[in-house]
């Protein structure tokens, strides 16, 4: 098989006897030199266009590391709020303990009939110390809080101490005679729930009752059974309107479910005194007085203390 290319032009002639061999070369030459310029063409479309092109992608990437420290940085200080918020409340919540400690120590004092200048519960103890390093500005605020909350533990330290001075004193001079824990926390009533397991009035299954239980009128008459310091006169939960007495000796009793109190805390009772309505505040199914006796902060049995015999 041959070709042969023929050209007749207005005074030229030329024609070409091309065999088999010939014409697929050149065939294959011209594909060749397509490929390759498409080829380059692709190229040249896939690269950038311009040197804005490659800046613009540069700045992406650096826009989106920026976001992404921001995020960190964002999420530092939401932390560091929250344990500000954290140390902010517990000072509060040391604040409110120290004035009630102080109001508490004072009433106490005067009971005892200590002069003010000697017994100052407002006057932190003698201390000393390096200067504490400031640090950082950033962090003054932090730090700020770790000061006062650790001078603040400090303070309710020395205030305990005061306390305990003050209950030895004003149990040594008003109540040391008649402290002595016996008879029943009512005037007129019933024993009606003794202390151990018991079933639950309200779920009905076996629990322990801690103390023992006295009904009565709505308005009756609860006593305290020995002379003691009001440590507590307020609502407790379970309790409802409670009253515990300290007597001294780790002695303590309890008297729930009240529906008035007629002492607060700091007072100096004695022994048959009234201090408190019968009611059914807390967690109560009516009327009645629940009865606790503490002995080093563990409930025990009053059953004993209730038949015993007075002094």
């Amino acid at each position: 098989m041959s070709l042969t290319l023929l050209y007749r032009g207005k005074n030229v002639r030329f024609s070409m006897r091309l065999n088999k061999l010939h014409w697929l070369s050149a065939v294959m030459f011209f594909a060749l030199i397509s490929g390759v310029i498409v080829h380059l063409v692709l190229s040249t479309n896939e690269q950038p266009n311009s040197s804005t092109d490659y800046f613009a992608s540069k700045s992406t990437v650096i826009a989106k590391q920026q976001t992404d420290a921001s995020a960190t940085e964002l999420n530092i200080v939401a932390l560091k709020k929250q344990q500000l918020t954290a140390l902010t409340m517990k000072l509060a919540e040391l604040q409110s303990h120290v004035l009630r400690l102080n109001a508490l120590g004072g009433r106490l004092a005067d009971n005892a009939n200590i002069p003010e200048q000697e017994f100052n519960l407002q006057k932190l103890p003698p201390s000393g110390g390096p200067f504490p390093i400031r640090g950082d500005i950033r962090r003054k605020p932090l730090a700020q809080l770790l000061l006062e909350i650790t001078q603040l533990e400090k303070a309710l330290n020395h205030k305990e101490n005061q306390l305990n001075m003050l209950e030895s004193l004003t149990l040594g001079h008003h109540i040391e005679n008649t402290r002595y824990l016996s008879g029943r926390p009512i005037t007129k009533g019933w024993l009606s729930s003794y202390f151990g397991i018991r079933k639950d009035p309200f779920n009905g299954r076996p629990s322990m009752h801690k103390g023992i239980d006295f009904a009565g009128k709505e308005d009756g008459e609860i006593i305290a059974t020995a002379s003691g310091i009001v440590s507590w006169a307020d609502d407790r939960y379970g309790y409802g309107q409670l009253i515990e007495i300290n007597h001294g000796d780790g002695l303590k009793t309890r008297y729930g479910h009240n529906k008035r109190l007629l002492v607060n805390v700091g007072d100096v009772v004695s022994k048959g005194q009234v201090i408190a309505r019968m009611g059914s505040t807390g967690r109560s199914t009516g009327p009645h007085v629940h009865y606790e006796i503490l002995h080093h902060d563990k409930q025990i049995n009053p059953i004993k203390f209730v038949y015993r015999k007075a002094k």
